[in-house]
C-alpha cells in the first residue's frame, strides 16, 4: 500500500515534450529567364494562376520541324507546370495571319497560277525567265549571306538546265508534244523565279483581296492538325490577328497619345530614342547588344516595309513601325491615319494586353524572336502600360538544326512536319525534345532519333515485363509479400530516382535529366529481376508495379503517353510502331495466332512462326511445351497454359536489329486477348 500511495504522491504520467522534425528546404521551381539569363525562382503574380502567351506561327507555308521545335518544348513545360507543379496554367497563343511573308506568298501564288493558266508558248516562257533571271542575277550578286547566295545559285542552275533543252527542241523544231514536255519542266523549276518577277512587276495590280485570307486560313488549318498529330495540346485562346485590327488600332493610337510613337504619311512608328531616354523605361532589355543591328531590324519590318521612302519616314534607324500605310496590292483597314495594316511587333501587345492585361507571367518563343521582335513587343506594350513588368518570365527554344547544318524556311532547307511523322512516330519525337534541354539548340539528325527509339525500346520492354509478372495469377493476399534487403534496396533507390527526377524539374524543367534518371531506375529494376530469375524466386509485384505505374505517370505528364493506358505504352495505339489490331496475320506477319490446344496436348504450329524472328525471341523450354507425347492437333489453348508458357520465354536484343539504322523495329512481345484469341506479337 506504502508503495502505491507514494506513486500517487509523483502526480500522472505525463507525455515527454516534442520536437518537430528539422526536415529540409523543399526545392522551388526555377526557370531559365531571358530577361536576366539566369535561372529565377518562378513565383506566379496571383497565387497559383499563371497567364502565359506565346508566339504562335506566321502561316503562309507548311508547317517545319522548328515549329516543331518551339510548340512541342512549349507543351512540354506547360504540361509540367500543370500536371506535375499543379499550377493553373491559362495558355494564349496567337497566329499571325497578317504579314509581309504571307501578302507576298499570296500575290506569288495568285499571279503564277494566272500565267500557267494562260499556257505561254515555249517561245514567249522562254523569254520571260530570261527576263526574270536579270533581276535575280543582280539580287545573287548583292547577297552576301553565303547560305543564301548558295540557294539562290542552286535555283539558277535548275532553271538554266532545264531551259537549255527547251530552247534545243524550239530550234530542231521538235514535235508538239515534246515542246510542250520540256515547257513543263521548265516551269516546274522555274516557278520561283518567275513568281518573284510577276510579283516585281504586276503586285500592286492585284485587287483579289480574298487571296490574302485565303492562303493564312488553309495553312492555319495544316497547322493545327500538325499540332494534333504531334500530340500537342490546343492552347485555352487562340487569337488571329486579322480578327483583332479595332484593338490593334486603340492600341496604337494610345501609345501615339502617351507620347511614345508619331505618325508619318501615313504609317505610325515607335520613337526608340523617346523611349530610351525615359526614366521608367530601358530599350532593348533582352539582347541590348543587338540595338542598332539594322539587318535584323530590317528583318523585322519585312521585305515590303524596307523601301527607301519608307525607312526615310523614320526619325531614328531604330524606330519600327506599329502601323503600316498600305500600298497599292496590300489589304488595309480604315483607322484615323488612313488606310493600313498592323506593323508585324504590335499584333501580340496588342492581343496579349487584351486578354492577360498590364503584366503577364510566361511569355514564350523561338531564340531568333528575341531581337527585334520581344525587345520591340516589350518596349510598345510598356510605352502602352506605363510599366516596366510586362513580362515577368521569358522563355525561349533552343535553335534547331539538321544534321548540323542551319535550318531555314527562307532558305528551303527544312523537313515539315507531315514528313518527319512519316520516318517517326510523334512519340519519338517528342522523346527525342525530351531527351535535350529545350533552351538549347536541338540536331535533328539520324543519331538524335536513334538515342529516341533505344530509349522508347527500353522502357517498352520494361513495362512488357511487368505486364508479365502481373499477369500470372496470384490470390488477393499473395499479391503481399515479405520484403527482403533486395526490396528495401530498390525501394531506396526508387525514392532516390522520383527525388532526383523532381529536382531535375525544379531546375528550369530539366527533362534530360529527368529521362536519365528514369532510365536509370528502370535499369535497377532489370537487375533486381535478373537476380530474382536466378534465384528460382518471383519479383515483388507490388513494387514492380508502383515503379511502372510511376514512369508511366511521368511520360503521361511530359505528352509520350498519349492514350489512356493504366501501365506502359498502350499496344497498337496511334502513337506507337506497331499496330496489333490491324496487322494482317500469318507466317509473314509480325502478329501470329497462337495455335490453341486440347488439355495437354502439343502446340505443333507454333515453332514455325517463332523461327521467323530468332533473334528477338528466345524460347526457353518450349520444346517441352510444344511436343508432348500426344499431338491431337490444334485446338483451344487456355490462357493458363500461355501464362505457364509466356515465364518460360525470354526477350532478348538482337544488336544487328537493334543497334544499326533509326528504322530498325524495337522488338517486344506482348499478348492480349482478342475475341478469345490470344496474339504473339513481335
Amino acid at each position: 500500500m506504502a508503495g502505491s500511495s507514494g506513486e500517487q504522491g509523483k502526480g500522472r504520467r505525463v507525455q515527454p515534450p516534442w520536437a518537430p522534425p528539422v526536415g529540409s528546404e523543399p526545392c522551388k521551381l526555377r526557370l531559365y529567364n531571358s530577361l536576366t539569363r539566369n535561372k529565377d525562382v518562378f513565383i506566379p503574380q496571383n497565387g497559383r494562376r499563371v497567364t502565359w502567351y506565346c508566339c504562335g506561327p506566321t502561316v503562309y507555308d507548311a508547317s517545319h520541324m522548328g515549329h516543331a521545335r518551339s510548340y512541342i518544348s512549349f507543351d512540354i513545360l506547360r504540361r509540367v507546370l500543370r500536371d506535375y507543379f499543379k499550377l493553373d496554367v491559362f495558355y494564349c497563343m496567337n497566329i499571325t495571319d497578317v504579314d509581309d511573308k504571307i501578302i507576298r506568298r499570296a500575290r506569288q501564288n495568285y499571279l503564277f497560277e494566272q500565267y500557267r493558266e494562260k499556257q505561254p508558248r515555249a517561245a514567249q516562257l522562254l523569254e520571260d525567265v530570261h527576263a526574270a533571271l536579270k533581276p535575280f542575277s543582280v539580287k545573287l550578286s548583292e547577297t552576301t549571306d553565303p547560305d543564301k547566295k548558295q540557294m539562290l545559285e542552286r535555283i539558277q542552275q535548275a532553271v538554266q538546265l532545264a531551259a537549255e533543252p527547251l530552247e534545243n527542241a524550239v530550234r530542231s523544231g521538235l514535235a508538239a508534244e515534246d515542246v510542250d514536255r520540256q515547257a513543263q519542266v521548265l516551269l516546274h523549276e522555274a516557278k520561283d523565279l518567275l513568281s518573284d518577277w510577276l510579283d516585281s512587276t504586276l503586285g500592286s495590280e492585284v485587287t483579289n483581296n480574298s487571296i490574302f485570307s485565303e492562303l493564312p486560313q488553309f495553312w492555319e488549318g495544316e497547322f493545327h492538325k500538325d499540332m494534333q498529330a504531334l500530340n500537342v495540346l490546343p492552347p485555352d485562346v487562340l487569337t488571329r490577328v486579322s480578327e483583332y485590327v479595332p484593338e490593334i488600332v486603340n492600341f496604337v493610337q494610345k501609345i501615339v497619345d502617351n507620347g511614345y510613337g508619331y505618325v508619318s504619311n501615313g504609317s505610325v512608328y515607335f520613337d526608340t530614342v523617346k523611349f530610351a531616354s525615359s526614366e521608367r523605361h530601358s530599350y532593348g532589355k533582352l539582347v541590348p547588344e543587338a540595338v542598332g543591328d539594322q539587318k535584323a531590324l530590317h528583318e523585322g519590318e519585312g521585305d515590303l516595309s524596307v523601301s527607301a521612302d519608307r525607312l526615310n519616314e523614320k526619325r531614328s534607324p531604330n524606330d519600327f513601325a506599329l502601323w503600316k500605310a498600305s500600298k497599292p496590292g496590300e489589304p488595309s483597314w480604315p483607322c484615323p491615319w488612313g488606310k493600313g495594316r498592323p506593323g508585324w511587333h504590335i499584333e501580340c501587345s496588342a492581343m496579349a494586353g487584351t486578354l492577360l492585361g498590364a503584366s503577364m507571367d510566361l511569355h514564350g518563343g523561338g531564340f531568333d524572336l528575341r531581337f527585334p521582335h520581344h525587345d520591340n513587343e516589350l518596349a510598345q506594350s510598356e510605352a502602352y502600360f506605363e510599366n516596366d513588368c510586362w513580362v515577368r518570365y521569358f522563355l525561349h527554344t533552343g535553335h534547331l538544326t539538321i544534321s548540323g547544318c542551319k535550318m531555314s524556311k527562307s532558305l528551303k532547307n527544312f523537313i515539315t512536319i507531315k514528313d518527319a511523322l512519316k520516318k517517326h512516330s510523334a512519340r519519338q519525337l517528342r522523346l527525342a525534345f525530351l531527351m535535350h534541354s529545350w533552351k538549347d539548340t536541338l540536331d535533328y539528325s539520324s543519331n538524335t532519333m536513334d538515342s529516341a527509339l533505344q530509349y522508347e525500346k527500353f522502357m517498352n520492354e520494361f513495362f512488357l515485363n511487368v505486364k508479365d509478372i502481373l499477369r500470372a495469377p496470384v490470390d488477393v493476399t499473395g499479391q503481399f509479400e515479405k520484403w527482403e534487403e533486395e526490396e528495401i534496396e530498390l525501394n531506396e533507390s526508387f525514392y532516390g530516382r522520383k527525388t532526383a527526377v523532381h529536382e531535375a524539374l525544379c531546375d528550369s524543367v530539366d527533362t534530360r535529366t529527368a529521362m536519365e534518371e528514369m532510365r536509370a531506375l528502370v535499369s535497377q529494376c532489370n537487375l533486381y529481376m535478373a537476380a530474382r530469375k536466378a534465384a528460382r524466386r518471383r519479383p515483388n509485384r507490388a513494387l514492380l508495379e508502383s515503379i511502372a505505374l510511376y514512369l508511366t505517370h511521368m511520360l503521361k505528364i511530359f505528352g509520350a503517353i498519349e492514350e489512356e493506358s493504366s501501365l506502359g505504352f498502350p499496344v497498337g495505339a496511334p502513337g506507337s510502331s506497331l499496330n496489333v489490331s490491324t496487322a494482317p496475320l500469318g507466317p509473314e506477319s509480325p502478329c501470329w495466332k497462337l495455335p490453341t490446344a486440347r488439355g495437354h496436348s502439343c502446340l505443333p504450329h507454333l515453332c514455325p512462326p517463332l523461327s521467323l524472328f530468332p533473334c528477338w525471341v528466345k524460347p526457353v523450354g518450349v520444346r517441352r511445351l510444344a511436343f508432348g507425347p500426344t499431338c491431337s492437333g490444334p485446338s483451344r489453348l487456355s490462357l493458363g497454359h500461355v501464362s505457364t508458357w509466356l515465364g518460360e520465354l525470354s526477350v532478348v536484343g538482337c544488336p544487328s536489329v537493334c543497334g544499326r539504322s533509326a528504322g530498325a523495329r524495337a522488338a517486344f512481345l506482348t499478348v492480349r486477348q482478342s475475341g478469345g484469341s490470344v496474339l504473339l506479337s513481335v
